[in-house]
């Protein structure tokens, strides 16, 4: 069992992984060695998960999680297998963390008297600083 809060935690039979060959640098222990890890975790089937949660979860993953539901988490940065899978797991319990956070409601305010006071000066202002740029009448005619 992996303990994400004191209420949640997710069994290790819910999350898949794979082994695959990382990319970039390396030379031939990239070429010859599958030590990166790639995390696949079941949002939509996973009973560990509450619904709010679940939902709060597919929006913060964003485009790892494809149509199936299914979050894919990719770990290469280390060069070892047992790094790059504790890699890949902590990033699966910060995102879920994440996910467990409720967003605080917005209150609707309104602006204060003397916000409107002050704003409906600042417009005279510059009302009257826009008509005085204006042509010059003659005061003759």
């Amino acid at each position: 069992m992996i303990k994400i809060t004191t209420d949640i935690s997710i069994d290790e039979k819910e999350i898949k992984m794979d082994f695959i060959r990382a990319s970039g640098p390396g030379g031939q222990n990239v070429n010859k060695v599958a030590s990166a890890v790639q995390l696949r975790f079941d949002v939509y089937g996973s009973p560990s998960l509450p619904d709010d949660v679940r939902k709060r979860l597919i929006l913060l993953a964003g485009n790892r999680i494809n149509e199936d539901g299914i979050l894919i988490i990719k770990a290469g940065r280390f060069r070892t297998q047992n790094h790059n899978r504790q890699d890949a797991i902590d990033r699966l319990i910060d995102l879920i963390c994440k996910s467990t956070i409720k967003p605080k409601k917005r209150l609707k305010t309104k602006p204060s008297v003397a916000s409107k006071r002050r704003m409906m000066e600042d417009k005279r202002r510059i009302s009257k600083r826009k008509r005085m740029r204006g042509p010059v009448r003659n005061i003759e005619d």
